[in-house]
């Protein structure tokens, strides 16, 4: 008896320490779940275009560079704001990333109304060597005392006109016509001097006020003319390519200042890999793009862009902030 006595208590003895053990590893388990960090993104764009998928690259690299340590989830198609409301979310601490036009940070970061001059770049070569200079980067971290940190930059492509009726093959052609642009200082002043009527428009609600006829038309890339159905309204599309404008991709300070060094030496690397790969979609999308327009009715328009370049020139001459003066000389300074 003492003997089968003794027997239990070792079984219970060692069963207790098994389900010890297993309890340990699973708190283990649990809290190491807990501790995997997860970012919020939100932007305005849909999954189709190329700049979503550039961001789900991001997260894929940062899941794989981290381990699974880290991840994104990522909220398209403005299920979170506006791109103005998701800055500010950023700002706030709330939310933890976004893409947004560097057109948007105007208000925020004063040296980025640069892009928004019109024929500023001579090439799309000249474009991307002065984002990858050391200028570029400087433009890049200018929004860090303003709460938003940029992490890269992504491809917007050359903005263009597009419209319902009327075909814009001159400057001329765009006089009194109402232009849907950014909430910018600059797109505003641009439109103006070609005769148009700027009117700021959320992205979201771009389509409906097409369709309506609040506006007779809009500027943009191809890929976005295309993956929003902008088609269905504008049959008219002109590559004027008046302003090159980037994505930014930007991250809260106040979440940045949380990450530890690893965390954020693994973002920055991952965003990197997701511009070049972005990059490599745009030209392939940007091409698709102008042949869906053309399969649902929309003829392209090539113009003489020096037209509309000559028509524009006023605003650089009338220019009298110096440092932007200063910040034009360097960029045209940069050789491609």
């Amino acid at each position: 008896m003492k003997k089968e006595s003794s027997f239990f208590v070792s079984g219970l003895i060692i069963g207790l320490i098994a389900a010890t053990a297993i309890f340990s590893l699973f708190v283990r388990s649990m809290d190491g779940r807990s501790e995997k960090t997860v970012l919020k993104l939100g932007h305005c764009l849909d999954t189709n275009h190329p700049v979503h998928k550039g961001m789900v690259f991001m997260k894929e690299r940062l899941e794989e560079l981290s381990g699974g340590e880290a991840t994104i989830d990522i909220y398209p198609s403005s299920v979170l704001g506006s791109e103005v409301e998701c800055i500010a979310q950023l700002r706030s601490g709330d939310l933890a990333m976004t893409k947004t036009s560097a057109a948007s940070l105007e208000n925020f970061v004063p040296e980025l109304k640069v892009f928004g001059l019109p024929y500023l770049f001579s090439s799309e070569e000249h474009f991307w060597t002065v984002l990858k200079s050391e200028l570029g980067r400087k433009l890049l971290e200018k929004g860090n005392n303003k709460g938003v940190k940029g992490l890269c930059y992504y491809d917007s492509g050359s903005r263009n006109f597009y419209t319902k009726d009327t075909p814009i093959k001159t400057p001329e052609d765009l006089k009194n016509l109402k232009i849907r642009v950014m909430n910018s200082e600059m797109a505003m002043k641009m439109v103006s001097s070609l005769g148009a009527s700027p009117t700021p428009i959320a992205w979201g609600e771009l389509y409906t006020a097409l369709a309506q006829g609040t506006v007779d038309g809009a500027e943009n890339n191809p890929p976005s003319f295309t993956t929003n159905k902008h088609y269905e309204v504008c049959k008219h599309f002109s590559k004027d390519a008046h302003t090159r404008i980037p994505d930014v991709l930007l991250i809260s300070t106040k979440i940045w200042n949380t990450l530890d060094n690893r965390l954020q030496g693994w973002l920055v690397q991952a965003a990197g890999e997701s511009r070049e790969y972005q990059r490599q979609l745009w030209q392939e999308e940007t091409k698709e793009s102008l042949e869906t327009a053309k399969e649902n009715g929309v003829t392209i328009h090539d113009v003489d862009q020096s037209l509309f370049a000559e028509k524009v020139q006023p605003l650089y001459e009338e220019m009298e902030d110096q440092k932007m003066k200063n910040l034009v000389e360097k960029i045209r300074e940069i050789k491609p």
